[in-house]
């Protein structure tokens, strides 16, 4: 009994040290529909950490390549690049979302259809270097969501 108690210890011990980078918190993570035909669209999220870590890269079986991207104003243009990574700040919340920092999904192999969940991979980096990775379930919203992530009403018309 005595050496089942060690081992149970032990390895809560080496849980309990596991980088907290590895522990990140990801809430209301979506990405944006696509019409047929359309090779890109971008994910969204908001990420919280308990110790400072980066978010380096990202993965998913529905797009060839998946970036992690920016948009800011360049002057009077939006533009959009990719970044090496978005920082992660221990105990504020980062949002990924639509005009600002995003994941990138390029040549998408299928239609994202609002509704489905897809799964993403993201790949952090604690401060230590270490690198991370954890599932996450992005549900597809509708091509008409906002920025905020809720989705636009109709415009009114006008006769």
């Amino acid at each position: 009994m005595k050496f089942i108690t060690l081992t149970l210890g032990a390895a809560l011990l080496a849980a309990a040290s596991l980088p907290a980078a590895a522990q990140l918190n990801v809430d209301d993570a979506w990405i944006r529909a696509t019409v047929p035909g359309q090779k890109s669209t971008g994910a969204f999220m908001t990420l919280r950490a308990q110790a400072d870590t980066r978010l380096v890269g990202a993965q998913s079986e529905v797009a060839r390549s998946t970036e992690v991207h920016e948009m800011r104003m360049d002057g009077d243009v939006m533009r959009m690049r990719q970044v090496e990574a978005v920082p992660v700040p221990a105990g504020q919340a980062v949002e990924l979302k639509p005009g600002g920092y995003h994941i990138m999904l390029m040549d998408v192999h299928r239609q994202m259809k609002t509704g489905e969940v897809v799964p993403l991979t993201l790949i952090t980096e604690s401060a230590d270097g270490q690198r991370h990775s954890q599932q996450v379930d992005a549900t597809v919203r509708p091509l008409t969501t906002a920025r905020d992530g809720t989705p636009h009403a109709a415009p009114a018309m006008k006769h």
